[in-house]
């Protein structure tokens, strides 16, 4: 079976949260603010291949989502970033965006990498934030949540007419 266009939904990973935590040790009055940040979320990669040939792969898999960042710890522990999503597509691919069908990139090439979603910044934890009036904050920030995309992908076909060389008197 030959498919020659495919829809594909991406989403970059969500940055983690980062965490409100006080530093607790037994000689240390009052020790501040120790609230570690939120790990990024992974990007979404789009990989020519010049193994694959069509779109058949993307059928029973549509929806490609990167990890999550993890959220932030005490004691200035920050969270683990999310892993990257590679999106394997055949050499000779176009991507485009569905709702304006610009063409963003062009995979002409064996190995060519696009960044097609970013991920989400992780938010910082209260050990960032405290100002000379705030020493001990309260508060942390939230993760921003990744790109989102809904992609078609179109197999290009490569049309060649060979024309002979007719001799003329």
């Amino acid at each position: 079976m030959f498919n020659r266009s495919r829809k594909i939904r991406i989403q970059g990973g969500h940055g983690g949260n980062g965490v409100t935590a006080f530093r607790r040790e037994k000689f240390v009055p009052r020790g501040g603010p120790s609230g570690g940040d939120g790990g990024r979320g992974g990007d979404v990669w789009i990989v020519a291949d010049g193994s694959l040939n069509t779109l058949l792969h993307l059928r029973y898999n549509p929806l490609h989502v990167a990890g999550r960042g993890m959220h932030g710890e005490g004691s200035n522990c920050s969270g683990k970033e999310g892993a990257d999503a590679i999106v394997r597509v055949a050499g000779g691919d176009a991507g485009l965006r569905s709702e304006h069908s610009e063409l963003l990139i062009d995979c002409d090439e064996d190995g060519r990498r696009w960044l097609a979603a970013r991920g989400g910044r992780g938010g910082f934890g209260n050990a960032h934030l405290p100002t000379s009036t705030n020493r001990a904050p309260r508060y942390h920030q939230e993760g921003s949540p990744g790109d989102e995309f809904e992609l078609q992908l179109e197999l290009k076909l490569l049309q060649t007419l060979a024309w002979s060389a007719i001799p003329t008197r």
